[in-house]
Formats: structure tokens, C-alpha cells, sequence
């Protein structure tokens, strides 16, 4: 069976769960923190990141390469676009997710909760004042106009840019955030339906119970 190393509240880890769960592989989970990696993990991740997909004597890190992986070896159901343009556009918006909007939730969630409870200090109210009021609102904002009145983010189908968009915002609910749905109606709107989604709901509920 599959193996997955990685932390479950890691927004990229969990979009390899989800990507596994739409596609309904059963896989084994070894939580890991890529603080202070091992040098076995190193082996198998040499950035010291999770998450790490191992299938057999293969492994390979980082989750959209991962999530590729298992396009091509589970194609059913697509979690890409078939059409060259649409699938460029769910790949941009993937890595928009991992990086420009991960960039700024991320603080949120490792001020209020991996500096309160892992390392066991106050967290920085000036860095999260920063995140919710200046480098949040036009990442919104172009999500907002991105979205249009879309039911997902590419060509009327679900697709990993999907997943990509709306795991940061587990976190974010997390440590006690929502989207704003008075100034960003359409996608605190599109949130919510993909976290209700079959496979994705109760690994939503799984993580906001921790």
C-alpha cells in the first residue's frame, strides 16, 4: 500500500489527501514534521519538506508533482483539464495557491497555533495585522475576479486547481478566520461548496477537530 509522509494540517499535504480520496486510493499516512527532518526523511525529501509519496521502491516529494504522479497512474477521475489551455490555467493556479496565497494565510496559522502550541510562545500580533489587513486583500480580490460566478476555478470542472485554492483556508478556519462573504461573496461562496464535496468534507472536519 502507499505510503504518505507529512503533517495533516500542511496545506500541501493535505492536497495530496484530497487528490487521493477523489481518487479513491487507500494509502497508509506517516505523520512527519519537516522540522529538524531526519536524515533518512532527507533521503527521501532533499528540501526537508513534506509531503513525500512512496508507492513501492518509488518516492517522490513535493504535492504537485505528487498529485501528477497519481493523474498518471489513477487517470480516473481527471483531476486536469485535457484541454492545453485550461490545464496551463489550473497549473498557474495551483502554484499561485502554493505560493502567493500560502505566503499569506501561512503566518496566520503559524502565529496563532505552531508558535502558541509547538514552540510554546506568544504569537506576533503585529506579523497577523499585517497578513488579514495588507497582503490578504488583493490576494482575495484577484481570487474574487478569477472566480467570476464559476462553480469551480477551471472550464466547469473540478481539477487540482480546485484543491490547491481551498486547502490554505482550512488553516485559516483553524485559528479561528473566514473568508469575508460580504466583500468577497463569490468565493467564500465557491469555498464552501468544495469543502462539502464527498471526498473532501471529512478531511476538512478531520482537521478543524484538531
Amino acid at each position: 500500500m502507499p505510503t504518505l509522509h507529512g503533517a495533516n494540517l500542511s496545506p500541501f499535504v493535505r492536497k495530496v489527501r484530497v487528490a487521493l480520496a477523489e481518487k479513491g486510493i487507500a494509502y497508509e499516512s506517516v505523520p512527519t514534521i519537516p522540522f529538524g527532518a531526519s536524515p533518512e526523511f532527507l533521503k527521501l525529501s532533499p528540501l526537508g519538506k513534506i509531503p513525500v509519496y512512496q508507492d513501492g521502491d518509488f518516492s517522490v516529494p513535493d504535492s504537485s508533482v505528487i498529485i501528477d504522479y497519481l493523474e498518471r497512474t489513477h487517470p480516473k477521475p481527471a483531476l486536469y483539464p485535457t484541454d492545453p489551455k485550461l490545464r496551463a490555467r489550473a497549473l498557474f493556479l495551483e502554484e499561485y495557491a502554493d505560493t502567493r496565497l500560502v505566503e499569506t494565510v501561512a503566518p496566520v496559522f503559524f502565529q496563532r497555533f505552531v508558535q502558541v502550541n509547538l514552540f510554546k510562545k506568544p504569537a506576533d500580533e503585529a506579523i497577523i495585522k499585517e497578513a488579514l489587513e495588507v497582503k490578504l486583500p488583493p490576494v482575495m480580490d484577484f481570487l474574487e475576479a478569477t472566480l467570476g460566478d464559476n462553480a469551480y476555478a477551471v472550464g466547469g470542472q473540478f481539477s487540482v486547481a480546485d484543491i490547491a485554492l481551498t486547502s490554505p483556508f482550512v488553516n485559516f478556519a483553524l485559528v479561528g478566520e473566514t473568508v469575508d462573504a460580504k466583500r468577497w461573496p463569490r468565493f467564500a461562496a465557491y469555498l464552501s461548496s468544495i469543502h462539502q464535496r464527498p471526498a473532501y468534507k471529512p478531511i476538512v472536519e478531520g482537521d478543524l477537530a484538531n
